[in-house]
């Protein structure tokens, strides 16, 4: 098993634990929201990031700083899980864990991710009714990221994790060539 993925399978089993804790809370989205913060703030706050991986700050030193910042601004056991984080020394999975948090709390709650390219721009009444029209084929709400891409020339390519579903004008074409070179109409 790689690194990348045993960091997720161990992430993966913190999300566990965190929404568990966060449902007998019963504020699994907003323990989400202020995971996803934290993540945020490690990403982005260079500082931030550099004390919690350095090995020279003692885990007791950092378990003191996120209390004092973080001990009358979340619950006690989202603080005290943060702590056993810092002390198992996987403070470097915040944003992995966050991610996986998300992800199985929109997996309880039939909730899909779709990445939908488009050859252009869609407005928000297009975005709408592509999720729409998404979540009628799949059976579950699916909320749509959108990209852009030209070259597809039109229509849409959707993948929801390693299904993929093409309707674009440029696979539609290609098809057309080959059952035009095989003599196939």
């Amino acid at each position: 098993m790689s690194a990348g993925v045993q960091g997720e399978s161990v992430a993966r089993n913190y999300a566990e634990a965190l929404l568990t804790l966060a449902r007998k809370a019963d504020d699994a989205a907003g323990w989400g929201d202020m995971l996803r913060q934290l993540a945020n703030a490690i990403r982005t706050d260079v500082t931030l990031q550099r004390f919690l991986e350095s090995p020279r700050i003692a885990a007791e030193a950092k378990s003191e700083v996120l209390s004092k910042a973080l001990g009358d601004r979340v619950p006690r056991l989202f603080l005290r899980f943060l702590q056993q984080l810092v002390k198992n020394r996987r403070q470097d999975l915040v944003p992995t864990i966050a991610d996986e948090y998300d992800t199985l709390l929109d997996a309880s709650e039939g909730i899909v991710h779709a990445k939908v390219t488009v050859a252009r721009v869609a407005g928000d009444d297009e975005t709408a009714m592509i999720a729409e029209r998404l979540s009628k084929v799949v059976g579950k709400k699916v909320v749509p990221h959108l990209s852009v891409d030209a070259a597809i020339l039109g229509g849409i390519v959707v993948r929801i994790g390693d299904t993929v579903m093409d309707g674009s004008v440029r696979r539609r074409l290609a098809k057309l060539r080959r059952r035009m070179g095989t003599g196939r109409a």
